[in-house]
Order: structure tokens, then sequence, then C-alpha cells
């Protein structure tokens, strides 16, 4: 694999996995508001931007942070559900289920955007690791890349 001299959508990412997580939640729980405020439930709308967000927050982690977001697309959907499920079961499951059926039946409900979510952003990372290995042999082979890149 060859790699253009200057850095790549892969090699941008510089924001902590702390204030990502912190803004993951927050989009997820704006996307659900929203989805509700436009429906009475959680639907397409709220699988559709948990998938792009899982994606952005895997571009925009900073290497070292990796594990953080690895881990958060089943954590901020956990939170998400269980968070309306308190609060709202009906949008999320049938209004007479209690809280452990509500969290239940939204996560199953949710399960695709997860999977999708979680799939990708484990490749958007595992693509960013090999760029990043494969840019520090180049740059270990031929010191003076770095300087031109």
């Amino acid at each position: 694999m060859s790699l253009p001299a200057s850095r790549t959508v892969w090699e941008e990412g510089h924001e902590s996995g702390r204030e990502l997580a912190a803004l993951g939640v927050a989009l997820a729980l704006t996307a659900a508001a929203l989805d509700l405020v436009l429906g009475g439930r959680i639907g397409l709308l709220f699988d559709l931007a948990f998938v792009v967000l899982c994606l952005a927050l895997a571009l925009a982690v900073h290497p070292r942070d990796f594990f953080t977001v690895g881990v958060l697309p089943p954590i901020l959907m956990l939170v998400t559900v269980t968070l309306l499920a308190i609060t709202r079961a009906e949008a999320v499951a049938r209004a007479e289920d209690g809280l452990v059926q509500a969290i239940v039946s939204g996560l199953s409900h949710h399960s695709l955007a997860l999977v999708i979510g979680y799939l990708l952003a484990l490749a958007v990372l595992v693509v960013r690791v090999r760029v990043k290995v494969q840019r520090e042999l180049l740059t270990r082979t031929d010191p003076g890349r770095r300087l031109r890149a």
C-alpha cells in the first residue's frame, strides 16, 4: 500500500476519547429527541443518525484513544435506550412494558443500526491503524519524507 505525501482523512483524528464519548452521548440523545418530536418513537431517523455518529466518532478520535471509541457504540446505544425506557418507555417499547423489558425491546428494535454502526466504526479504526503503521514504516525508511510531508 502506498500513501500520499500529505496526510489523509484516515490520519486526521485529533480529538480525545473522553470528549468524543460525551459528544456521542449528546448527539445520540439529540437524534433520539428529534425522532421523538417528529414521530413519537425512535425509528429510522435515529438509526441513520446513530450509524453516521459511529463513523464520525471513529474518524475524529486521536489514535491513542481508539479503544474508547472502539467500545463506545454498544454503550452509547444502551445509554440512549435506557434513558428513554426510564422516561418514555412507549418510545422504545410498549407503554405497559417494565423497565428491563423496555430496554431489551429497544435494543432489539435498533440492533441492526447498532451492528452496522459498530462494524463500520471498527472497520474505520482498523484502516486507521493500518495507515498509521504504513506511515511510520515510510518515515523510518525515508526520513526525508517527513520533512517533505
